[in-house]
């Protein structure tokens, strides 16, 4: 794990050290110079992501975080995200849809909504132009279901049943080109079991990807069952 962090750090340091160096040529043009400037803020961006789920996954697993549930409505919060989102898909093309029934949870809003960002995120960042995204939330029992697909790249048999463990890519050239840390789908793990839910992935290498989030209506009574 130790090893790993470092890597993941020592990365975009060692590239926004490079650029910086090399900007202080003087026969760079203006077009190289905003280049390098460029990849130097996304590498910045990328260690400041890295050094939040660190601190948020720290936190979550050292099991004093006290877990602030509430009854709110998912739907209204995954509306709310997918518009906050639109920016990203309306960019590359990519058509979203959202079948969202009204569903009532007990649980972390703010932690939640964590898990509903990272899984977006991840599927319109690996969805190519013109592909497709849909999210769809329903109630099954007792458990409120939430599923996010794309048509993007999909994951291999081999790869699949890994993705949820820290610093594991599936496709490291492509995450490491997408800015991914590899912490965001462990992080989304750690907070659907604080929330004593599932979370699995299903996906085919060309056909796209679903993950799919089960959690129960009330986490406080779920915790008062234990």
């Amino acid at each position: 794990f130790i090893s790993n962090v470092s890597h993941e750090i020592q990365s975009p340091l060692t590239s926004i050290r490079g650029f910086a160096r090399a900007l202080r040529r003087e026969d760079l043009s203006r077009e190289t110079r905003e280049h390098y400037l460029d990849i130097i803020e996304a590498e910045s961006a990328r260690l400041s992501g890295l050094s939040d789920s660190l601190l948020k996954l720290s936190v979550l697993e050292s099991g004093s975080f006290p877990l602030e549930a509430k009854p709110y409505r998912l739907d209204k919060q995954l509306r709310n995200i997918l518009l906050a989102c639109e920016p990203q898909w309306m960019g590359k093309g990519i058509e979203v849809e959202a079948e969202l029934a009204e569903v009532t949870v007990t649980g972390a809003e703010d932690l939640l909504s964590q898990v509903w960002n990272n899984l977006l995120h991840n599927s319109i960042k690996f969805t190519p132009p013109g592909g497709k995204v849909m999210i769809t939330a329903r109630l099954i029992g007792t458990e409120a279901e939430v599923v996010v697909s794309d048509t993007g790249a999909g994951i291999s048999k081999e790869d699949l049943p890994r993705i949820f463990e820290r610093f594991y890519k599936a496709d490291k050239a492509r995450s490491a080109g997408a800015g991914g840390s590899g912490l965001g789908l462990s992080l989304v793990k750690k907070i659907v079991d604080l929330h004593l839910g599932e979370v699995r992935a299903e996906s085919r290498l060309g056909e796209g990807t679903e993950i799919i989030v089960t959690l129960p209506l009330s986490v406080k009574e779920e915790r008062e069952r234990e």
